[in-house]
């Protein structure tokens, strides 16, 4: 059986985040354990030539005890096969020994010659600059004499030398210059420090090799709720949209989990809302289609042609108000579509939308003998053939949107308007708001129920509604106007609300009686440009 894409995909997943961490955390691990081997090494290593130094240390001390000046002057050196032997103990592979005697008070120009005592006489001379140390106190009568470590070379290979100075009197106060030497290949030094480098090196490598495994292991452990959690999505029925449990989730992964459960409950919100409009849509369209099958065979029996004509006129009337409620929903059904737009939206001049929206609907208000003003934010003496130039109410929205909103409003306000009403239609600007308001004579709306009215088919005062359209011979609405005007005003980033019918700037009288329906969109923030 092969695996499917999605557990494939699964597993890419939980190994990405493994070596994502690992990635990060490795590096870092591993810079501190070289950073600690180094400082170990070099603390070793100093710690080693210390060591090996101090073992040099023993036959300068024997030899400089075991040189002597009698009285005849004549200097002897005692034990130096002893010295010899216990120096060839030490595992080098090259070994050398010198003692030399050198006298001062010869009053010569030059300096004399020295004499050696013992072993070869071609050691390399401490170098100038070397650091000079007195004598530890086991060096019976060295004072005033200096110790030097240096590396050197003698004969093609490297050597370790430890050079021991002092001045030595004899018979008549004679004095001599005593110079001690002992040296050694630095192949067993070399072969420690590597030895010293490789156990950290392994120790190091052992120490990451482990890290790994625990944050591997680490990782696993702490992702097994997730794969509970998703182990348990994926036994879920495709309709069931309860919120997920958190309770076992690590703690940094609660937000993530809290997230798909919002977002679960706004997708359970919408499925709901989807079922109520559609349960809503299909009562509205059924009653009109009920009414028509009603009239329908009621023409089919009648025979009176008046009568028959009649019927016809009321089939035409309630398709018309069906024509206008599917128009309605389309219009609500986008509305209610959240934005998707990976651009901002465009920039429009809202006092241009609402004059537009004014000479469309200005028949309709005459028709029924309705005053339909329109006050420009430019003043009353702009004539109908203007440049309008510069937008003077700019807005980031779409045109269509706002006219389709604007129009509501407006279609809204003539079917509740009595004959002989007026209707005002002003735009103004408010700080940073932009304010498209259309004010009417009609019945109003309760406070109480001002809010009530903006859902899908409510109703403010349905009584006075229906006289309104039934003496207008408009079709009765069916609560969907104002819903899709404040559906596409939020969608813009704007809103509607409701007010009294009061003195404002339109210039509107106070009245008992009338509505405002007022459009907010917040300007342009680059109205100049």
């Amino acid at each position: 059986m092969h695996p499917t894409p999605d557990r494939v995909s699964g597993r890419r997943r939980w190994l990405g985040i493994r070596a994502q961490l690992l990635a990060l955390i490795l590096p870092g691990v591993a810079l501190m354990l070289a950073i600690d081997s180094w400082s170990d090494h070099h603390a070793r290593t100093s710690t080693l030539e210390s060591a090996y130094d101090e073992a040099l240390l023993e036959p300068l001390s024997v030899l400089n005890d075991s040189v002597h000046i009698d009285a005849n002057g004549e200097v002897t050196l005692a034990m130096p096969f002893a010295v010899q032997a216990m120096f060839d103990s030490l595992r080098a592979h090259h070994k050398h020994l010198h003692v030399g005697l050198a006298p001062l008070d010869t009053g010569a120009a030059a300096p004399p010659a020295e004499r050696t005592l013992m072993g070869v006489s071609d050691l390399p001379a401490p170098p100038p600059g070397a650091e000079a140390t007195p004598p530890p106190p086991s060096f019976g009568g060295a004072d005033g004499g200096h110790i030097a470590f240096y590396t050197a070379t003698y004969h093609g290979y490297p050597i370790r030398v430890a050079t021991l100075q002092r001045e030595l009197r004899g018979a008549a106060g004679r004095r001599y210059r005593l110079q001690v030497q002992a040296a050694e290949s630095t192949d067993r030094r070399a072969d420690a420090r590597q030895a010293s480098l490789r156990r950290e090196l392994q120790q190091d490598l052992r120490m990451l090799a482990v890290t790994a495994l625990l944050v591997w292991l680490g990782i696993a452990w702490a992702l097994r709720p997730l794969k509970r959690l998703r182990a348990s999505l994926r036994e879920r029925p495709a309709h069931d949209l309860q919120p997920l449990d958190a309770s076992g989730v690590p703690y940094e992964v609660a937000p993530l989990v809290d997230a798909v459960n919002i977002h679960i409950a706004d997708h359970r919100q919408m499925l709901a809302e989807q079922g109520r409009f559609l349960a809503d849509a299909s009562h509205q369209l059924r009653t009109p289609l009920a009414i028509m099958m009603t009239q329908a065979g009621y023409a089919l029996r009648e025979r009176d042609p008046q009568l028959l004509r009649e019927t016809l006129r009321a089939i035409i009337s309630q398709l018309d108000r069906s024509r206008r409620l599917t128009d309605q929903l389309l219009a609500m059904a986008h509305a209610s579509r959240a934005a998707d737009d990976a651009e901002p939206p465009p920039r429009v001049d809202l006092n241009a939308v609402a004059r537009e929206v004014v000479l469309q609907y200005l028949p309709l208000a005459h028709a029924k003998n309705q005053d339909l003003g329109w006050m420009d934010i430019r003043g009353e003496d702009i004539p109908d053939s203007a440049d309008p130039g510069m937008p003077a109410a700019p807005v980031r929205a779409q045109a269509a949107e706002l006219h389709e909103a604007l129009a509501n409003l407006l279609h809204n306000a003539i079917r509740h308007t009595p004959a002989g009403g007026s209707i005002t239609v002003a735009v103004r600007i408010e700080g940073d708001v932009a304010l498209a308001e259309v004010a009417d004579g009609g019945p109003g709306i309760a406070p109480e129920r001002r809010e009530a009215v903006f859902e899908r088919f409510g109703r403010g005062n349905a009584a006075d509604a229906a006289e309104t359209a039934e003496t207008a011979g408009m079709a009765g609405g069916a609560g969907l106007g104002l819903a899709i005007a404040r559906a596409y005003a939020r969608r813009n980033g704007g809103d509607i609300e409701l007010a009294d019918f009061a003195a404002n700037s339109t210039g509107a009288a106070s009245r008992t009686t009338g509505l405002r329906a007022i459009l907010r969109l917040p300007l342009a923030s680059d109205r100049q440009g």
